[in-house]
């Protein structure tokens, strides 16, 4: 039987990638690189052989999508932000069988989904900046991505969550699951946005995301979920807080009693909130 070791929300900014490059932004985001290696250290030490990264960046509009690719392998080019990532070379180990899996569990739970094992069908960045730092140690972690539906609801995400742990349990494998998305996500106008590289776009957005931490430090999980969905509106969720909602599912949910442990200071990424924050893992997690 399969199991989760490892379950955490994090980053992928594009400006990560920036830090690690060389120039005027080098080491910009070094504490979000830093925690993302610890992700990656302690998934390790768990035993993880697969990293199951719901990715807010591949944004989906009807149903929910599983990349079934049996080598995921490519040169990267943003086309949001080519003048960030303009060529980010990858190569991972996909998870065909634990990628069906998921699909027949989201179906079973009453939703649609598609497993796919497309050539063209590339990752995102929300995977690949990640996992460039997360993922070059040999062997590598077999990668399956979930897309995120921005048109679905938290409830809907919730119980994608609880299917993604079913369909743990009916694996073989050792699973950290991340949940690769922003807290708060609105952008500044146009003509600010060169301004906004370490400034967030409100105030009350920064209030908002510093609570929600508050939140999960403390283990007030069932007070998070009861906000959550105007959390997302309020705060223009990235892909409706999909990766969030998978998250806290697959955890347990409102019997979830777990903490977060905070891995890097929160900081804003062109008007947007980020953080890496690491779940213990409860009795009702998978």
């Amino acid at each position: 039987m399969g199991e989760l070791v490892l379950a955490a929300k994090i980053t992928h900014v594009p400006s990560i990638w920036l830090s690690i490059q060389p120039g005027k932004n080098h080491g910009i985001r070094r504490p979000a690189e830093l925690a993302l290696q610890e992700v990656a250290k302690r998934a390790r030490e768990r035993g993880a052989d697969t990293y199951v990264v719901a990715d807010t960046h591949w944004l989906n509009t009807s149903g929910f999508h599983i990349n079934a690719r049996a080598v995921h392998e490519g040169t990267y080019a943003s086309h949001e932000l080519p003048h960030f990532i303009p060529k980010l070379p990858y190569c991972y180990p996909g998870d065909a069988q634990l990628a069906e899996l998921i699909g027949e569990e989201i179906q079973a739970g009453g939703q649609h989904a598609l497993v796919h094992d497309i050539p063209d069908l590339r990752l995102e960045y929300g995977t690949l900046v990640p996992m460039y730092l997360m993922n070059d140690k040999q062997p590598q972690l077999h990668v399956v991505p979930i897309g995120c539906n921005m048109f679905s609801t938290i409830s809907e995400n919730l119980r994608v969550g609880e299917a993604i742990a079913r369909a743990i349990r009916r694996s073989d494998r050792r699973v950290a699951f991340l949940a690769s998305g922003s807290l708060s996500h609105s952008f500044p106008t146009n003509e600010k946005t060169q301004a906004y590289l370490n400034k967030i776009s409100m105030d009350f957005n920064a209030h908002m995301d510093e609570h929600v931490l508050e939140l999960w430090r403390e283990g007030r999980i069932k007070q998070f979920l009861e906000i959550l969905p105007e959390y997302n509106e309020k705060c223009a969720g990235e892909a409706a807080m999909a990766d969030t909602g998978m998250l806290f599912g697959l955890l347990g949910g409102t019997t979830y009693e777990g903490r977060g442990e905070q891995l890097c200071p929160y900081f804003p990424s062109t008007g947007t909130g980020q953080v890496v924050v690491d779940f213990e893992l409860t009795d009702h997690a998978a």
